[in-house]
């Protein structure tokens, strides 16, 4: 069978089917969800509640495309967590803590590294997280969705039903606020990614 399959036979009902839709896409599902949340515990939370929302719902879900309908719900499902978070006390120093034992796919390569590029590479994801968290909520999903992901910019504007230039700019903006806030930890980042001093540079 093939995924339209699972979709047709879900949409009848069908939990087996809808499970091998799970089993597709719950890896990207909580990668999103925690770069967009920055906590492992509520990212499980907000994934498992966005899979039961989409089997709920699944009769909403025009056509085949369900990977940017659910990450639309996925998205939803996080910003929904982070408001009520709002109203309530602010997480404790070990809540934060257990951020470090989670490491979710970077679009940075991996190459087999030692431990003390190991460790480096922790700190350097951490900081990563840190500043996506700092951003406003409409530029960090464009940017989680963008260059977490690698998202191409039209599927984007599905995931979120925003206009393309919309996207675009969301992204533009995000960009620059991460590259600013990621300067603190430029020694972490590899050599392609690090920003040249002007001042020092030779010309």
């Amino acid at each position: 069978m093939t995924e339209s399959d699972w979709i047709q036979a879900a949409r009848r009902g069908d939990v087996e089917s809808f499970n091998r839709l799970v089993l597709l896409y719950q890896d990207i599902a909580y990668n999103v969800a925690y770069r967009l949340m920055g906590d492992p515990d509520a990212a499980a939370d907000a994934t498992q509640d966005a899979f039961i929302t989409a089997f709920r719902k699944l009769h909403q879900l025009e056509g085949d495309r369900f990977r940017p309908w659910l990450l639309r719900i996925v998205t939803n499902a996080c910003y929904d967590e982070l408001r009520r978070r709002r109203r309530r006390p602010a997480a404790s120093l070990d809540d934060l803590h257990e951020r470090a034992e989670v490491e979710p796919v970077l679009a940075l390569s991996n190459p087999p590294e030692n431990p003390e590029q190991h460790a480096q590479r922790r700190e350097l994801n951490l900081a990563i997280q840190d500043c996506l968290s700092a951003l406003p909520e409409n530029q960090r999903t464009v940017a989680v969705l963008a260059d977490v992901q690698e998202y191409p910019y039209q599927e984007i504007a599905a995931i979120t039903g925003l206009a393309l230039g919309t996207v675009k700019s969301r992204l533009s903006r995000a960009r620059a606020h991460l590259r600013d806030c990621l300067q603190a930890v430029q020694e972490l980042l590899p050599a392609e990614y690090r920003l040249i001093d002007e001042q020092t540079s030779d010309y």
